[in-house]
Formats: C-alpha cells, sequence, structure tokens
C-alpha cells in the first residue's frame, strides 16, 4: 500500500496519512527509550531521543519506505543494555515496549472506530483502519524473533547468557536475513501468525467492554 499515489489523488489526505504514520513508528522508538530510562538506563536521555521532533528520529530508508509501500521505520533510539537495572525483566519490558505502543494505537483507533459520528466522517473513516492495519503490522513484524528486531531481544531475556551471545552474533547480517525472508515469502506466514495473535489480543480486550 503505498502512499505516493495520493499525494496526486488527495493530497491533504496524503498529508495527514505521513504524519499519522510517521509518528506511528517515532512512538514506537520513543517507548523504547522511555522504558529504558525507566530502568536506569539514560542513553536516550543523553543522544536527545526521548522527543517527538522527527528531525532526531527520521531515517532516510524508513521515510522512504514508508511513501513507497506504506511500511517504514525510524532511527532506532540508543540503549544500553548492560546499565538496565533488573536486567532480564528490563531487556524483556524494554524490548516489549515499542511493539505494545503500536498495539495501543490501533486499539485506540479502532475504539474511535466504534462510535458513528467517526465512521461518518469522509477522512477518519478511510484514516483510522489504515492505522490499525499499519501499526498491527508494526507490532507483528517487530515480534518477529530475528535480530535486530524486537522479538530477539524479547526471546534473549528468557535465554541463557550463551544462547544470548549467539544470537546477538548473528545482528550484523540481521537486516539481510530478514530482506532475503520477506522477499522470498518465507517470512509472510510468521507476519500473519503474529498479526492474529494481535487482533485476537484486542478483540478478548473489546469483548470485556461489550
Amino acid at each position: 500500500m503505498g502512499l505516493i499515489s495520493l499525494l496526486f489523488t488527495n493530497p491533504a489526505l496524503f498529508i495527514i496519512l505521513v504524519v499519522v504514520l510517521l509518528y506511528s513508528v517515532i512512538l514506537h522508538e520513543v517507548a523504547h527509550g522511555w522504558a529504558a530510562h525507566l530502568f536506569g538506563d539514560d542513553t536516550a536521555v543523553l543522544h536527545g531521543r526521548l522527543t517527538l521532533n522527527p528531525a532526531s528520529h527520521i531515517d532516510p530508508i524508513g521515510t522512504l519506505m514508508l511513501f513507497l509501500v506504506g511500511f517504514g521505520w525510524a532511527k532506532p533510539v540508543p540503549v544500553n543494555y548492560y546499565n538496565l537495572n533488573n536486567s532480564r525483566f528490563g531487556l524483556f519490558c524494554v524490548s516489549l515496549a515499542g511493539c505494545l505502543t503500536n498495539i495501543l494505537i490501533a486499539t485506540i483507533a479502532l475504539i474511535l472506530l466504534q462510535f458513528n459520528v467517526i465512521n461518518a466522517s469522509p477522512i477518519y473513516s478511510v484514516i483510522l483502519p489504515i492505522v490499525v492495519r499499519i501499526n498491527i503490522i508494526l507490532g507483528a513484524f517487530n515480534l518477529i524473533p530475528i535480530p535486530p528486531l524486537d522479538g530477539s531481544k524479547i526471546l534473549m531475556s528468557f535465554l541463557p547468557y550463551r544462547a544470548q551471545e549467539s544470537l546477538s552474533r548473528i545482528e550484523p547480517y540481521g537486516f539481510f536475513i530478514l530482506i532475503l525472508l520477506l522477499f522470498t515469502g518465507i517470512l509472510s506466514p510468521a507476519i500473519v501468525f503474529m498479526q492474529s495473535l494481535i487482533y485476537g489480543s484486542i478483540s478478548i480486550l473489546f469483548s470485556f467492554f461489550r
């Protein structure tokens, strides 16, 4: 789902979507930084990354992908995991924070879509389903346990230290592995499975308020 075509057919909607989706990836990264700060690591603070200023977070390739395919990323917020208090639990929480933020954004958008006044709006009725879809994709994709994705660090929080070291050695090659798996379609079932888990979790949450 690229956004470039909207630039010519509906510029106003294009701008709104770009801002919303850009902040979806920015909030993902800021959440990592805030969680790290809560567990005693101020690396993100010292690098000026606990800000919503896009200039501090924009990754050129990630932003380009956002325009071209409707899916992108921001610059990773620096975290020194050795500084975290309660190292295993801290690693788990910091790693999960970004995905949970995207799931929260998707949940809020779904809640808003329950209101008739929102559904009747020609802008919100188009934007909010896209916000839901993109944020659930972001959350699902990042939960996959392949370095450098968040899922790999979530997995590390449960592994023995020797296994952690073995998994971390893959990280320099992780980006290329991910590209290969994405283009060959091997990763698609895992992403669909993660999306199903997230949608299922949100559905269970909604069932408590019906």
